[in-house]
């Protein structure tokens, strides 16, 4: 397992009290954290297929929204977590990680079993299932996976990938990569992600967007002198959005993104996003 899994919460099997009394608070739908560990083999998970990397990608087709982990919301470690009505339009960019042997042969929040060597993830607020394309921002690799499971319940991870997709975006041994997740939707043409062969795009952290320029400005200068230096402003690009978006960086690894996010969230900005150039 790699060492964001095990940062995961359902790696940290001590705080299982904790866990059990904010489960206990969700809604009619089970989540894969549960209490207990998941079940497991008599022995452990076969080895990974010789030629991983011509593992097919998983392939969209309509499906009815499991009766398992679609609640209207819930809640774990006292964080409340809506799930979203529908995954037509969504992108998100973000850190995803992967969780592998600890966690195969285990119920997904869906009931069905977690195949660490299938094409699938876990998502927070996307409806089960969902498929998605999932882009590896730092060596353009992409990938489709299939949704089927809720997680991972740590700051800062959008996705949580099986070990083959994982695999096949080149993050195993870092654990974690900055990706970008866009929903496909059955029947509508899928927009590929950027070749391999193409230059990595500079990344941001995008604390706010201001109609009123005044506004950016201040805002800029609160983030100068709580020592975030690599603040700028983005004015309106021509026959584009008229905001004027408040940017840091550019953002070079998973954890220069963590540390920065953290200080914004310290400053009362929590939901920084994640943009490209």
């Amino acid at each position: 397992m790699s060492a964001a899994c095990r940062g995961r919460l359902p790696a940290a099997h001590a705080a299982l009290p904790l866990l059990a009394a904010a489960l206990l608070t969700a809604c009619t739908a089970p989540v894969r954290h549960t209490p207990t560990l998941p079940p497991r083999a008599a022995v452990p998970p076969p080895p990974p297929p010789a030629a991983i990397a011509a593992t097919p990608d998983a392939q969209p087709r309509a499906e009815p929204r499991s009766a398992h982990g679609n609640p209207p919301f819930y809640d774990v470690l006292g964080q409340r977590y809506f799930v979203l009505a529908s995954a037509d339009g969504y992108l998100e960019r973000g850190v995803a990680s992967w969780y592998g042997p600890s966690f195969h042969g285990g119920n997904t929040s869906s009931g069905e079993s977690y195949d660490m060597y299938g094409m699938t993830a876990a998502h927070k607020t996307l409806p089960l299932p969902t498929y998605a394309r999932v882009t590896n921002l730092a060596n353009g690799r992409s990938v489709v996976v299939r949704i089927n499971d809720r997680g991972p319940f740590v700051a800062n991870r959008i996705i949580d990938l099986s070990y083959t997709a994982a695999a096949k975006l080149d993050m195993l041994r870092d654990g974690t990569a900055m990706v970008e997740v866009r929903a496909l939707t059955p029947g509508v043409p899928d927009v590929i992600g950027r070749s391999a062969e193409s230059p990595p795009p500079a990344l941001y952290l995008q604390a706010g967007a201001f109609a009123d320029p005044g506004n950016a400005g201040r805002e800029l200068e609160r983030l100068r002198a709580a020592g975030v230096a690599n603040a700028f402003v983005v004015p309106p690009l021509d026959g584009q959005s008229r905001l004027y978006r408040v940017r840091i960086g550019p953002v070079a690894s998973v954890a220069a993104y963590d540390t920065l996010a953290a200080q914004l969230a310290g400053l009362g900005i929590p939901d920084a996003r994640l943009v490209t150039d």
